[in-house]
């Protein structure tokens, strides 16, 4: 490889489906290096420290981001969020294809402290198909799903802010499509 990889941002609303695509995507490739972040929430059943997320304490939040050892933070539903700047620029200086699957804000942010990395919207094929699945999963309150629909609106509306879309009509597809994007097929 002679140059070495560019970040690559990918982004969108919620319940696009951005997690199954980085799945997808990481069983067809395992090359790619997908980020792990900090958070502050507790860990689920199954989540591992250092696998799915580094948990850490409000304490050790606040030391990593007055340090500037996160690439970007957010906070979502009472926890924050980040990814550890180090590990980031690690991977890529070892020629190693990183992907950053984050949110809109956490996004924004990446653009401000690496301008040259690649930012890749995931949009829905329809914004029907997107409240379908939204209110599909049936677990939340209908509260809950009237904010998340207003994030989407708000989200969606970014979409110009980057460099490249990708409609998500096929996981298949859009995995490929984002395998080309950071030049590893």
């Amino acid at each position: 490889m002679s140059e070495r990889p560019r970040l690559t941002v990918l982004s969108g609303p919620s319940g696009v489906g951005k997690s199954t695509v980085v799945a997808h995507m990481r069983k067809e490739y395992p090359g790619v290096w997908l980020s792990v972040s900090a958070t502050t929430r507790s860990p689920r059943p199954g989540e591992q420290h250092g696998v799915h997320y580094f948990f850490v304490s409000d304490e050790e939040m606040d030391k990593l981001i007055a340090n500037g050892e996160l690439l970007e933070w957010a906070e979502f539903a009472g926890n924050r969020y980040g990814t550890p700047r180090a590990a980031v620029l690690e991977h890529l200086e070892a020629g190693v294809p990183v992907l950053l699957e984050i949110d809109l804000q956490g996004a924004r942010q990446v653009r401000e402290s690496m301008p040259e990395a690649q930012l890749v919207f995931l949009a829905p094929p329809s914004w029907e198909e997107l409240v379908r699945r939204l209110t599909g999963r049936g677990t939340e309150s209908p509260e809950v799903i009237e904010r998340r629909l207003a994030a989407a609106r708000v989200e969606l509306a970014a979409e110009p802010e980057f460099d490249v879309t990708l409609v998500n009509t096929s996981v298949e597809d859009v995995a490929r499509e984002l395998l080309a994007l950071m030049n590893v097929v």
